[in-house]
């Protein structure tokens, strides 16, 4: 046996995972301050390299053979996480899920492996952050009872490896990442290398075994996932639970999928018996009840292939300061700069000493580009307070000349308008010539920021 190397130690940035021989207080890489932590790296033998003991070694297979053994999808019984993974669960595959804290992440995953455990796989849920107990008791209030459902508290990786390789589930879930650790490594659990490292022995087990792995990740107070973004690259899925805990519902977002589309969303209600799936998420996003007032418009977003009406609302109002503020809240910022300058200088709004307040209703963030012109149409309609009824869906882009462009899928956004219940609707006037729509939509076509005097009054 050779002699084991002497321990070094170096400083590792607990943000992006550059090291450096000496604590500095800026990372010269991701530009974090205070970030740099004195971390031991000591070499040891009993790696094999790198192969973990309770795995063996993987043969190799000729293209032919895998031909025969091509990755299937598991439906997990919860439609909203099938359409954000692409069609679901798909064997050997590892998934991050994040989000901030009590935003009902491990309510999530114990009702997806409640749903797994139902249909008779046998589940195993490793939490490092609580008591069997504890797990016990949410399990109960979400209606979770199964027998095929296994608790295991534990935060040793090898010990969590050991007992996948001897039961054999057919799903697993760490909860969470950041509380793991591995021998190998003598940091702290959380650490960038400990993170790195056990991740590292996950994907290998889960690729090796073929059983999927739901990884829980913290969050920063920047929104992102905790640790080096290395991790994100390692795993092949990394979702985001996100929404505000003063609403009851929540958004399931993908930012990377090795098997799907990262454009879809998946719309869930936070009850007190856990996550109920919002099948219709058009309902949640308008309000038709309260009656209509100036600055609010309603925009049909495109999410992946699921069409989406949202309602915008904009306040536009005298500036009591010299320079005039710009506030959006589920918009991008930028946007919203761009397009109050396209109104002044196309359609003639005075807007340069007025405050403009832009919102999506319901703390949704919308990134389809087919929404400028209700945005625009909103912030024309609050500046002059001109009131534009709730049966009236404006769809397209803005260019900067003023022209409206057409955006893509119009028919499916014109189809959900109609189908509920929308009378009207406004889209661009170019590329527009072939569009079929039902006979319960009124369609007007414009060409201009200039003609949206006419529409609104």
């Amino acid at each position: 046996m050779k002699p084991l190397k002497k321990a070094k130690t170096l400083y590792v940035c607990q943000e992006c995972g550059s090291t450096s021989g000496k604590w500095i207080g800026k990372c010269p890489d991701c530009g974090s301050w205070n970030s740099f932590v004195e971390e031991t790296v000591r070499a040891s033998p009993s790696r094999r390299g790198g192969i973990s003991p309770h795995l063996g070694f993987v043969v190799p297979k000729s293209l032919g053979e895998l031909n025969e053994e091509e990755a299937s999808y598991s439906k997990s019984g919860i439609g909203e996480l099938d359409r954000v993974l692409g069609g679901g669960v798909v064997d050997g595959s590892l998934v991050l899920i994040g989000g901030d804290p009590g935003i009902g992440k491990s309510t999530l995953v114990l009702q997806l492996c409640g749903k797994f455990s139902d249909g008779g796989q046998k589940v195993l849920y490793v939490t490092g952050e609580e008591s069997a107990r504890q797990v016990k008791l949410r399990a109960t209030r979400l209606g979770v009872e199964s027998d095929s459902l296994f608790i295991y508290p534990e935060t040793n990786l090898e010990l969590i490896i050991g007992q996948i390789a001897e039961q054999k589930p057919q799903f697993v879930v760490i909860d969470s990442i950041q509380t793991v650790f591995t021998e190998t490594v003598s940091s702290a659990p959380g650490s960038v290398s400990q993170l790195r490292e056990s991740t590292a022995l996950l994907m290998q087990t889960c690729k090796t075994l073929h059983v999927p792995v739901f990884l829980v990740g913290h969050v920063t107070k920047d929104g992102a996932i905790a640790g080096p973004r290395v991790l994100e690259h390692m795993v092949d899925t990394v979702l985001y639970f996100e929404g505000d805990r003063d609403h009851y519902f929540r958004i399931l977002r993908s930012v990377k999928n090795r098997f799907g589309s990262t454009d879809e969303i998946g719309v869930f209600e936070m009850l007190e018996g856990g996550l109920k799936e919002v099948k219709n998420p058009s309902e949640l996003f308008i309000s038709t009840e309260t009656a209509a007032s100036s600055g609010s418009i309603i925009t049909c977003t495109l999410s992946g292939t699921r069409p989406i009406l949202v309602e915008l609302q904009a306040l536009v109002t005298p500036t009591n300061f010299g320079n005039p503020r710009r506030t959006a809240v589920g918009f991008d910022y930028n946007r919203v700069i761009l397009l109050s300058a396209i109104l002044q200088k196309r359609a003639g709004l005075l807007l340069d000493a007025e405050d403009i307040y832009v919102s999506a209703a319901g703390g949704v963030r919308v990134n389809d580009p087919g929404s400028d012109l209700a945005l625009a149409a909103a912030i024309a309609g609050s500046f002059r307070n001109i009131t534009t009824g709730k049966d009236t869906v404006f769809i397209g882009e803005i260019g900067l000349g003023g022209e409206i462009r057409p955006v893509s899928s119009l028919e499916l956004r014109l189809k959900e308008a109609e189908r509920m219940g929308l009378k009207k609707a406004v889209i661009p006037k170019a590329g527009t010539k072939d569009i079929k729509t039902g006979k319960g939509i009124e369609v007007t076509k414009i060409a201009d920021v200039e003609s949206l005097s006419d529409i609104i009054g």
